[in-house]
């Protein structure tokens, strides 16, 4: 892990900048899946089921007994916590719904707002190294509380060519429609064109490999939208004195166990905190089931010592991380100054594993400074904001001037000749 001390501000991109990776020749790899399978289906998918997951699936769809047992199998105190989570996720998204109400812009010129859900939504959940149960809810209940007519997930099968039960659990509290054991690359394009068997989705959502990213990034270009650019995972702590080195090696740590191109920032303004940290990190790694995928995340990791907090958060808003925790003496001040993250935790005891889990708020959000210009997941992601508006001849008659001076300003005469043709109608002709 690197230690940079008062770094020179030409120095500030070197630090900010990701683990580099090449997409060019992966886009190449990707791209042939994705066009075998949008022209070869559920054959194409099974193909490569067996070829990257070695695992040969003869139906994909989870079937009505599957859904049974994986709620038979997950126990009692794992359900206890997935309910707490749902419930606490519903209420923080159900509060995103405000639709605008009927306004008049101008006198009998009417406009509002109406919310529709995305009608086909299709939502990835890795397998991997780590059963992901809790996408499962942040996607699903989102989806579930915005109407979405159809709510497709597909997620990588075990070796014994089943979901593991926790996702499959985690699906049905969450209202997911339909599930599929389909992994990699060939779900997201089993998604985005259809198959035989899995629905062509209007929008894909959830984090992957980065050939999943990949896939997503190439089918958004014409044939379905995505979420968000999404890479691997990463988290900056931003410290003072008051900071306690432990549960700052601890949030460093659970950040890196993600996978091996996760990274861990500590950017702080305290020299004395920087050794008791380094300490935590070595006591806690050892214990670590995954300490070797920790170990390799930690290469690529940072702790940057600035001389004030004024600089370490003008260096974390050129950062801006995916998650953010500030554990300073005045952390609501530090937040105010806070423009670009995409989801922030404020004290000492906010690890950043709640928001994962069970806080309420989205873990799915913006990777490698997109949070820049994207915001993670939300309930708009799943809807369509469709406008609406009512004017009466009173009402066009008081835009009517307006609209002609800039349509034919524009040198639109058909936008004028529309206002003007009715302006000069009889009220009988009218109707």
């Amino acid at each position: 892990m690197e230690i940079v001390k008062y770094p020179e501000r030409a120095e500030w991109k070197r630090l900010i900048t990701r683990p580099e990776r090449d997409y060019t020749e992966l886009h190449g790899i990707v791209g042939k899946v994705l066009d075998d399978v949008k022209a070869h289906g559920d054959e194409a998918v099974r193909r490569y089921t067996e070829q990257f997951d070695h695992v040969k699936i003869g139906h994909f769809e989870v079937t009505p007994e599957e859904f049974a047992e994986a709620e038979q199998t997950v126990d009692l105190p794992l359900k206890q916590a997935i309910e707490m989570a749902r419930r606490n996720i519903w209420k923080f998204h159900s509060e995103q719904l405000h639709e605008l109400e009927h306004i008049q812009t101008s006198p009998e010129v009417e406009c509002w707002q109406k919310y529709v859900g995305i009608e086909k939504v299709g939502l990835y959940v890795p397998g991997g190294t780590a059963p992901l149960f809790s996408t499962v809810l942040m996607l699903g209940i989102p989806a579930q509380i915005a109407e979405c007519r159809e709510i497709v997930l597909c997620t990588p099968p075990c070796q014994d060519g089943k979901v593991h039960p926790a996702v499959l659990y985690a699906a049905k509290v969450a209202g997911v429609h339909r599930v599929f054991k389909i992994g990699g690359v060939q779900a997201i394009g089993a998604m985005a064109y259809g198959t035989e068997t899995v629905p062509k989705v209007y929008k894909i959502f959830g984090p992957g490999n980065q050939f999943v990213t990949a896939a997503k990034q190439l089918v958004s270009l014409k044939d379905t939208a995505i979420d968000m650019p999404a890479g691997p995972s990463e988290v900056e702590i931003l410290a003072d004195e008051t900071a306690v080195p432990a549960f700052v090696a601890a949030d460093m740590l659970s950040q890196a166990e993600h996978g091996v191109d996760s990274q861990a920032v500590l950017i702080t303004i305290s020299e004395e905190l920087i050794e008791p940290v380094k300490e935590q990190i070595e006591l806690q790694l050892a214990q670590l089931p995954r300490k070797n995928i920790a170990e390799k995340a930690l290469e690529s990791s940072k702790i940057i010592l600035m001389h004030n907090i004024e600089e370490a958060v003008e260096l974390t808003n050129e950062y801006a991380p995916e998650h953010l925790i500030i554990s300073t003496r005045y952390y609501w001040g530090v937040a105010d100054a806070i423009t670009n993250a995409g989801s922030v935790f404020l004290g000492n005891y906010t690890p950043e594993s709640a928001g994962d889990y069970a806080s309420g708020t989205n873990h799915t959000l913006p990777t490698n400074g997109y949070a820049k210009a994207y915001n993670g997941v939300n309930i708009d992601s799943f809807l369509r904001k469709i406008t609406f508006q009512h004017i009466t001849r009173n009402g066009l008659l008081n835009l009517g001037n307006a609209i002609e001076i800039m349509a034919e300003h524009e040198g639109l005469t058909a936008h004028k000749n529309a206002v003007e043709i009715r302006l000069d109608a009889e009220k009988e002709e009218i109707l």
